[in-house]
């Protein structure tokens, strides 16, 4: 039987997926993790920083999926679209090719970047000298760590912020290396800033739309495995 490794960022990623996909907690682990039916979720932190020293905990796949939020670069994309490239570009200039999986439709590339991109402007700079559609912090080191291990890979993301948006530093910070969120540095950062909270809020409704999108998808994957 097919078993589906599925990939996150962030905690409030790997936990609005189960939610969607009715998937049930693992009990006893250090970092969150949710299983049911052919699917499995755990979280590898910011820029999968920790996805090696969380992968003993995890069973065999026969497919990882790269999956969560990702930015816009290209203009045409509209918060809550699928992005499913077929090719990932990574930091280090590396290209990372996709598999191909029935029922998965693959298009474009996306951009592994090192840190977060605060402004429109500097996506539209990553955009014309790359070519590349949608921009994430995970996706390169994932589909790297499965390559070795010999494993199919895919990426499945959905768009949290348009192509004229961006994450503000003070924002990117209340995210942990961990993937964790940390309440008190999001209070801070609204003290510091009034318009803190409008930012915060409208990226709390474009990471909601994306992950439904993405729950979606990785639902008629598991079918189709």
């Amino acid at each position: 039987m097919s078993r589906i490794l599925v990939l996150t960022a962030l905690d409030v990623e790997a936990r609005g997926l189960a939610r969607h996909l009715g998937l049930d907690p693992i009990p006893s682990t250090s970092s969150p993790r949710y299983a049911g039916g052919v699917l499995e979720i755990a979280t590898v932190g910011l820029g999968a920083r920790a996805l090696a020293e969380r992968q003993s905990a995890w069973p065999s796949p026969t497919v990882v999926v790269s999956a969560g939020a990702c930015g816009a670069l290209a203009p045409e994309l509209q918060v809550g679209d699928l992005v499913t490239p077929e090719i990932v570009l990574g930091p280090d200039g590396r290209r990372h090719a996709t598999a191909a999986l029935t029922g998965l439709s693959r298009r474009g590339t996306l951009l592994t970047t090192e840190h977060v991109l605060e402004d429109g402007a500097a996506k539209s700079r990553l955009w014309l000298g790359t070519g590349a559609i949608a921009v994430d912090m995970e996706s390169a080191g994932i589909l790297a760590w499965a390559a070795e291990r010999g494993v199919r890979a895919v990426v499945i993301r959905g768009v949290s912020d348009s192509a004229g948006r961006g994450v503000p530093a003070d924002l990117a910070r209340v995210v942990g290396e961990d993937g964790r969120v940390h309440r008190m540095r999001a209070v801070s950062a609204v003290l510091a800033r009034p318009r803190a909270l409008a930012d915060a809020m409208a990226l709390r409704s474009g990471t909601a739309a994306a992950l439904k999108t993405v729950a979606t998808m990785l639902g008629k994957l598991s079918r189709t495995l």
